[in-house]
């Protein structure tokens, strides 16, 4: 019945279910052509701005660059016309007033063919110049090296200005310093017309960056060369200012893909004995530049786009104009993400109410839904807890509708019958039938299990001492006790008879470890007694002792009886045996006995001792019976001790003798026992017996125990 009810479908999920089908789909379709049109716009909106973002960028950089092309030519437009004209100091002012033209020309200056050297510079207040700090006021400073006779050292003069231009402080010393050493002078010379420098480091500003420089000839001789340096840093500032996004990444870098400047204003260049060493776009700390400038079109100048760590970017790689004069590249990395973040913050509220669209309705179609299937629905519970055999009943249900009404009062009625049914007859067999839907038919059939008796000791002087509604509340709370173990081993309880109780292992359900169950069971059952006697001797009450028989025996297993009346149970000599096997405790003062079978099957799991072999009616050879002390693995609580496991090897160490038929040894032994362990009801029995046996001399007989 429980398959079916799984397997069919529900009505409120299979609506429900419907209607989820036939909406989210569509939905999500929204959504996802939504995202992939909004993606394509953000993507399309990227590609625009790189692109403008470059064009622009590469003219701003030549218009940034050609004024101070301009000045410089100007400058040595000027030394050309005059050729006298640098060779004082009245041309201070002039390349003074070009620094003040432009914010990124650091210093301006002019390098004669004599050695003779001119600059109007910026100050930093924290540089040293001439190996001590400027005056505090100083920002500007005008520098000069007159021509001096070969073998005369030259002198290096300085004075300072505030940013009023008026003088704060002079500073002079001698200086090897020749303009005509310096790499700006050489290259213009060997390029013969204005040039860009490569990165250097600048003598006296202690700072790195270009130059950019002009010869000044005159009828074809090269009088000297002026020069305009600007900072790496100032070209860093200018990507810095004209970020696309929050995200870009732009670089200007050389031909072999060193950065010259970065618009993160990091230093991308060291200062080596002099020389500036530019780091390589892929040696930067950012992955993102590297893996761009790895992904980039060898042989075109296009946008084009990678992915890194779930993020999409967008650049590009454009060459500036060969009428720059230098072989740079701009380089921009934009990530994907700056446009779209809008664009996904409407595809998630798209995405939110949509949702919340859909819950609403499903929450509408719900409630609609189970006006029809909720009182359905309770009745397939109920029908549910009834095969399952749970405790509580649910409540009554209450319809309006006259059929559900009916059909309901029939599942009470149900439930009230079969559970009656399941407190006479085992809860297990029920289950098979109810699962199995098999009709109750009378038979049985032959198959080895572990039957189970247990009773209570001196039961019948008990109820002559106590009062019969507390010996009725004991035997229950005692019963309890053996049902709860019972079924935690999944054995089954056949009846009641009295006090005792009859219970077996491996039938309705098969269980290959039957007999170690039953054992596990009966030390459950003694555990709990010894609680339950703990709190009636607290109230003064008198123990309850157990005794328990297992055996484990091929066995007829049915139904037996009428068609009127039946019964689930096992028959034949087992059943008698392990019902002789309870009794059988009273005359060793055991607790739990089983037989031989059950130590065959379960004795690696459990801790015994070897009692004695007794004679069983209708056969003619004995069987060893034993008494269970504990089980390995099933608990703490019930793990032997090393007393215990001790008792038991000296018991085996008796019985061995007695066996081999050594009266006097084996008596030894258990006499040695009982030192050991005066109270062992065990020991002190056979003890006994093999005494009497030994005194015997015209038998010299072992008295044998019978069941």
């Amino acid at each position: 019945m429980k398959d079916s009810f799984v397997k069919n479908l529900r009505l409120r999920p299979s609506i429900l279910t419907l209607f989820v089908l036939l909406t989210v789909p569509a939905f999500l379709t929204i959504v996802a052509v939504t995202y992939i049109s909004n993606e394509k716009i953000a993507r399309a909106n990227a590609d625009q701005l790189v692109e403008r973002f470059r064009t622009d960028a590469i003219q701003n950089i030549q218009h940034d660059f050609d004024p101070i092309r301009s000045l410089v030519r100007s400058a040595a437009a000027v030394g050309a016309d005059q050729p006298d004209f640098y060779s004082d100091n009245r041309s201070l002012g002039y390349l003074f007033s070009i620094i003040q033209h432009s914010e990124k020309i650091v210093s301006m200056y002019v390098g004669l063919a004599d050695g003779s050297f001119r600059q109007a510079r910026q100050i930093e207040p924290n540089v040293e110049v001439q190996g001590k700090l400027p005056p505090p006021e100083a920002r500007y400073a005008f520098r000069w090296i007159a021509a001096s006779p070969r073998g005369v050292a030259a002198i290096d003069h300085y004075l300072f200005l505030d940013g009023q231009q008026k003088e704060v402080g002079k500073s002079e010393q001698v200086t090897a310093y020749d303009p005509r050493a310096r790499l700006w002078y050489r290259m213009t010379q060997q390029a013969g017309g204005p040039i860009i420098t490569d990165p250097d480091v600048f003598a006296v500003l202690g700072l790195i960056g270009f130059t950019v420089t002009a010869p000044i000839f005159q009828d074809g001789k090269l009088l000297g060369i002026a020069g305009a340096d600007i900072t790496l840093d100032g070209l860093s500032d200018y990507l810095a200012e004209r970020k696309i996004s929050p995200g870009t990444l732009s670089y200007i870098l050389d031909h072999q893909g060193r950065v010259i400047a970065n618009s993160e204003r990091a230093k991308t260049y060291t200062n080596y004995n002099g020389r500036v060493e530019l780091q390589h776009i892929t040696s930067l700390g950012n992955d993102v530049p590297a893996i761009a400038f790895s992904a980039r079109p060898r042989d075109s100048e296009k946008l084009f786009s990678f992915s890194h760590d779930g993020k999409d970017y967008v650049a590009s790689l454009t060459t500036l104009p060969a009428n720059f004069g230098k072989r740079w590249q701009l380089f921009v990395v934009t990530p994907l993400g700056d446009f779209t973040e809008a664009f996904q913050e409407h595809n998630k509220r798209l995405f939110f109410f949509g949702l919340l669209a859909i819950a609403l309705q499903i929450l509408i179609i719900y409630f609609l839904s189970s006006v029809i299937s909720a009182p359905l629905e309770k009745l397939a519970r109920k029908v549910v807890r009834i095969q399952d055999l749970e405790g509580q009943n649910l409540p009554p249900l209450e319809s309006p509708i006259r059929e559900v009404a009916v059909l309901s009062r029939a599942i009470d009625t149900l439930d009230t019958a079969v559970k009656s049914f399941a407190a006479f007859v085992p809860v297990g067999l029920v289950k098979q039938l109810l699962e199995s839907d098999q009709k109750l038919e009378l038979g049985g059939h032959s198959r080895f299990l572990t039957i189970f008796f247990s009773d209570l000791e001196a039961f019948s002087s008990l109820s002559e001492e106590v009062p019969s509604q507390e010996l009725l509340l004991r035997v229950s709370a005692y019963l309890a006790v053996v049902t709860k173990a019972v079924n935690e081993e999944a054995g089954t309880i056949d009846k009641f008879i009295g006090d005792g109780v009859m219970a077996f292992w491996g039938a309705p359900a098969l269980l290959d470890d039957h007999a170690a169950r039953a054992c596990f069971a009966a030390l459950r059952i003694r555990r709990g007694m010894e609680e339950l006697n703990a709190r009636w001797q607290a109230e003064g009450l008198k123990p309850l002792n157990i005794r328990i028989g297992i055996h484990s025996d091929a066995v007829l297993v049915g139904n037996i009886g009428s068609k009127e009346r039946m019964s689930y149970t096992v028959m034949g000599d087992g059943v008698n045996v392990a019902a002789r096997l309870e009794g059988i405790n009273k005359e060793y003062g055991t607790r739990i006995c089983i037989s031989h079978s059950v130590f065959k099957e379960a004795g690696d799991r459990l801790c015994v001792r070897p009692i004695d072999d007794v004679a069983v009616k209708g056969r003619r050879a004995t069987i060893p019976i034993y008494e269970v002390m504990g089980a390995f693995g099933l608990g703490p609580e019930f793990e032997p001790d090393a007393a215990t496991v001790r008792l038991g090897k000296l018991t085996r160490a008796a019985y061995d003798a007695l066996v081999a038929q050594d009266i006097a040894l084996a008596v030894e032994r258990y006499q040695a026992i009982l030192e050991e362990y005066p109270g062992d009801p065990v020991a002190a029995g056979m003890a006994k017996r093999l005494a009497a046996a030994a005194g015997n001399d015209a038998a010299r007989r072992i008295p044998v125990a019978r069941l």
